[in-house]
């Protein structure tokens, strides 16, 4: 037997391991980039698929650019370890721990989760990253979060937040970022959480989202975690453990053979069989428990023979449950009351606090934390912690009810006096037992908001949920009630309604709250894609209210989600309400502002004259830029008002306008944090600007982009339905029809479609892939439908809904007449909106309804219209469409010109599509070999 086999044996925790030392080694020694030195005998085929089955699977990379030489060579992952307590996860994540930082090429991150400090958030975050964090000067931390520093830093614990409320996700993108540029910028990175099953649920949702991601990274992250006790607040990391990216290394009892040999290594190779055969009968080979009982038989001087085992199983009750607690009693009192504070504590245990907790000096203090770790149930020295978590678990238990709640309540107030803050008391104020206390309520509001402004809404809907049962004074509850409704706001929006809903039932809110618990409430509804209820709730709120700003605010809000409603009932009427009362504002502040852009949207979606449109839209603008009370960061209206600006303008031709207002979303997102819904609307809004300008290949990129921002947040959010439309659409113009058909699957593409207006219209949309598939009857069935709706509504935008020209074409045959006539019924909405991308767009659309011999003439004014358009997807149509019209007619050198100057532009919108058409026509024409580049 080898030194190392040898120091395994003696360590008795990893008897019987070897094959799972084998794989955390081969993991260890893998991100290294080294071949593993290690002298563990394969004993079979088994045990190599056991290795390999533990090795991370390939799901995706974490992010960031490799910044050092050699990082191919590093191989990291994710490494599972499951198994009951007392199984010796721990001692093999010590094991890990010893190996890698034993090597001067790798950097160890611990962490460990407890019962305790589960509620605390971000606990195991802290453990992970401090150490290493606090190691740099101030300056080399800024460097290396850099944009993150105000962002993460509040849920690192290295910088008091900026914000009230931080962006769940924004934060978990920040960890994401810092995890990846220790991992990159310096040592590759071993990271190790034990006891998962108990860690917070903001670590936990990160580490999970974070470990699926890993790919080629120098970075190994190591869990282990009791499968019997998976958390429910995280259900991702029940999908991780039970899922294919790593499957888990499963620790399991201790053979009756490895009992005796921990047996006989402790207590002499004399030690007969019946007597290790009990030890291993009393303890059911739980390594822990085995380990505990010999050493208690060694205690007492026992000798190792069968006239001995009658004796194990009263010594192995004292190991665990009552057995242990009888145990502890026998210490004494003081000493009992030490423990039931330590373990009130939980982990990380501060001798002081402890002492203080337990109504005793440092000195007396002192001797009973001897005394218990004399005893196998505390280890450590001024910070203590339990020896083994079934341990602190019996303790706690043992804790008389009203003792416990008594303590709890003494140690949120030490805790505070300690300068804890407010996050660790709240978690003993949750333990205690509601008595009306004012104290309770303000201390457990005050940690709602610490909780909100590190990134941590669930902590701060559990502290506020508490702090309702209290109760609060009455006077304070419908505020309690608001409170607790926007800690949801960017989480829950149905926990948002239902709290909101129940503040604004109470006559103690300010009428300054009511009017903003009134707007949050619309908002929530309508981000739940309860559009009407979102109208409905702020029209009755705005008829109670007395004239002014907040009441105009109210209305305002009322015209916003009626008329972004793809069903809405009295279409026109609120349509002339809103053109009345914009008529003559000036946009002296943010009420009229936004009765402007209301107008300017509804003139867009109506095709109303586009000169007048955009005459709305100046008048909100200040010098072309948001005023600045109007931001995409405003909590006071919220987003969707910039948003309609940008939209606007995507349609109106004024492209460079556009993306500047997304470009500037994106980054003011960006800064604060918010990187689920509104980034993901913002990436999308960048791609409709990609899109109107024909740049189609950066237009599907920012797409997938917001698309896959926005599927992080979950399945089927209302959210998901912009991005999925202009993907299709951008899709379909790029000649990728299957490919648009896949991502309609992908993403539930199917009606009942979003009741909230999406760009382009969904049923349009569905109707022209279908044509596209070769669909045509569904597709004329569902182009009737959509007309009908938007010809009710008063919706005539060609280029936002094209469904008349798309029905004419797929009827053209059966029906010219009626195709005549909706082509010829759009065209004068197009005309009417007057930009030369929607006349152009109309003329080349229509043409395909044309006989072949007036297709020529229609599509020349196409594209002399485009020709003056930003857009350049359909100016290359319309040129493409010339040339083959062209061809048909038998003006060979005219098509050649046309189709050439085609092809260029198509190569350049990244239109396949086109160009495959292009070419082809090109080599019909005799002018170009097949497969031969355009000149």
């Amino acid at each position: 037997m080898s030194g190392q086999q040898r120091e395994r044996v003696l360590s008795a925790a990893l008897f019987e391991r070897e094959r799972e030392l084998s794989v955390v080694e081969r993991a260890v020694y893998g991100l290294c980039g080294r071949e593993m030195q290690c002298e563990i005998q394969k004993e079979s085929t088994e045990n190599e698929e056991v290795i390999e089955a533990g090795r991370a699977g390939e799901a995706g990379r974490a992010g960031g650019d490799r910044e050092t030489e050699g990082a191919a060579e590093k191989e990291g992952g994710l490494l599972l370890i499951s198994g009951e307590a007392g199984l010796g996860k721990t001692a093999l994540l010590t094991h890990v721990r010893r190996v890698a930082g034993e090597r001067d090429d790798c950097t160890v991150l611990f962490g460990r989760g407890s019962k305790s400090a589960e509620r605390v958030p971000f606990t195991i975050v802290r453990q992970l990253l401090q150490p290493e964090l606090a190691a740099m000067t101030q300056e080399a931390r800024r460097e290396l979060l850099g944009d993150w520093h105000d962002i993460a830093g509040p849920a690192l614990g290295i910088t008091p937040p900026v914000g009230p409320l931080a962006d769940p996700q924004g934060v978990r993108d920040g960890l994401d970022w810092v995890i990846t540029q220790l991992a990159f910028r310096g040592k590759p990175l071993v990271v190790i959480v034990d006891d998962a099953h108990w860690a917070d649920p903001e670590s936990l949702a990160w580490i999970t989202s974070f470990a699926v991601r890993l790919r080629e990274m120098p970075l190994l992250i190591v869990l282990a975690y009791r499968p019997e006790e998976l958390p429910d607040h995280t259900p991702g990391f029940k999908e991780l453990v039970a899922g294919r990216v790593a499957r888990p290394v499963e620790l399991r009892a201790l053979t009756p053979e490895a009992v005796a040999g921990l047996v006989r290594e402790a207590l002499g190779p004399g030690a007969d069989d019946p007597f290790c055969r009990e030890v291993w009968a009393v303890t059911g080979g739980n390594a822990y428990e085995a380990v505990e009982l010999i050493a208690k038989a060694r205690d007492r001087d026992m000798d190792p023979v069968e006239e001995s085992a009658a004796l194990l199983r009263e010594l192995g009750a004292a190991a665990r449950g009552k057995g242990l607690v009888a145990r502890l009693e026998q210490l004494g009192a003081a000493v009992t009351r030490f423990a039931y504070a330590a373990a009130v504590l939980g982990t990380e245990i501060e001798l002081t606090l402890a002492a203080n907790l337990a109504g005793m000096g440092p000195a007396e203090a002192k001797q009973r934390a001897d005394q218990l770790r004399e005893a196998r149930i505390l280890t450590g020295d001024t910070t203590l912690e339990f020896v083994h978590p079934l341990i602190a678990t019996a303790v706690y238990r043992a804790i008389p009810t009203g003792t416990r709640t008594a303590m709890h309540g003494q140690a949120a107030w030490l805790s505070a006096d300690a300068g804890k803050g407010v996050a660790v008391s709240a978690r003993h104020l949750l333990e205690v037992h509601p008595d009306a206390d004012a104290d309770v309520v303000g201390q457990l509001r005050a940690a709602a908001r610490e909780h909100l402004a590190v990134g941590a809404p669930d902590a701060a809907r559990r502290c506020l949920e508490r702090a309702l049962v209290e109760p609060p004074p009455e006077e304070d509850r419908a505020m309690l009630l608001y409170e607790l409704g926007c800690a949801a706001l960017l989480t829950s929006p149905k926990t948002t309604i239902n709290h909101l809903r129940a503040a604004l039932d109470l006559p103690d809110l300010s009428e300054e709250l009511r009017i903003d618990a009134t707007f949050r409430l619309s908002q929530a509804y309508a981000h739940n894609s309860q559009l009407d209820e979102a109208a409905r709730v702020v029209a009755d709120q705005a008829r109670r209210s007395s004239p002014g700003p907040a009441k105009l605010r109210l209305e305002v809000a009322h015209f916003m989600w009626q008329g972004i409603q793809v069903e809405e009932e009295d279409s026109i009427s609120r349509s002339r309400r809103v053109a009345e009362l914009a008529r003559d504002l000036e946009g002296r502040d943010n009420a009229e502002r936004t009765l402007l852009v209301l107008r300017a949207f509804d003139g867009m979606l109506r095709s109303e004259n586009s000169l007048e449109v955009g005459e709305f839209i100046d008048r909100v603008l200040v010098d072309g830029k948001l005023p600045d009370d109007l931001g995409w960061t405003n909590a006071e209206w919220g987003f969707e008002i910039p948003s309609q600006i940008g939209i606007v303008c995507s349609y109106l031709d004024r492209l460079d306008e556009a993306g500047e207002l997304f470009d500037q979303a994106v980054r003011a997102f960006e800064i604060a944090g918010w990187s689920g819904a509104h980034l993901a609307f913002a990436h999308d809004f960048r791609g409709l600007v990609f899109r109107r300008r024909g740049d189609l290949v950066e237009a599907e990129r920012a797409l997938r982009k917001g698309l896959g921002l926005a599927h992080r947040l979950g399945p089927g959010l209302p959210i998901q339905w912009d991005g999925t439309c202009l993907l299709i659409d951008t899709l379909l113009a790029r000649g990728k029809a299957d490919e648009a058909q896949e991502v309609a699957e992908a993403n539930s593409f199917l009606p009942p479609y979003s009741p909230a207006i999406a760009l382009p219209d969904a049923a349009c949309l569905a109707g022209r892939l279908l044509l596209a598939r070769g669909k045509t009857k569904e597709a004329i069935a569902e182009l009737e439908a959509a007309g009908r709706r938007l010809e009710e509504r008063g919706r005539h935008n060609t280029l936002w809904a094209p469904w008349a020209f798309d029905l004419a074409f797929a009827i053209k045959d059966e029906e010219p007449e009626r195709a005549r006539t909706l082509v010829g019924q759009a065209i004068q909405h197009a005309m009417r909106f007057g930009t030369d991308t929607a006349i152009g767009e109309a003329l080349r659309l229509a043409a395909r309804v044309d006989a072949p011999r007036e297709r020529p003439e229609r599509l020349s004014k196409a594209v002399a219209h485009l020709r003056l358009s930003p857009c350049r997807y359909e100016f290359a149509a319309a040129l493409v469409d010339h040339g083959v019209a062209l061809r048909e007619c038998g003006h060979k050198a005219e098509a050649v010109e046309r189709l050439r100057e085609g092809l260029e532009v198509s190569e350049r919108c990244g239109a396949d599509g086109l160009v495959r058409t292009a070419r082809a026509e090109l080599v019909e024409l005799g002018v170009e070999e097949e497969g031969e580049p355009a000149q």
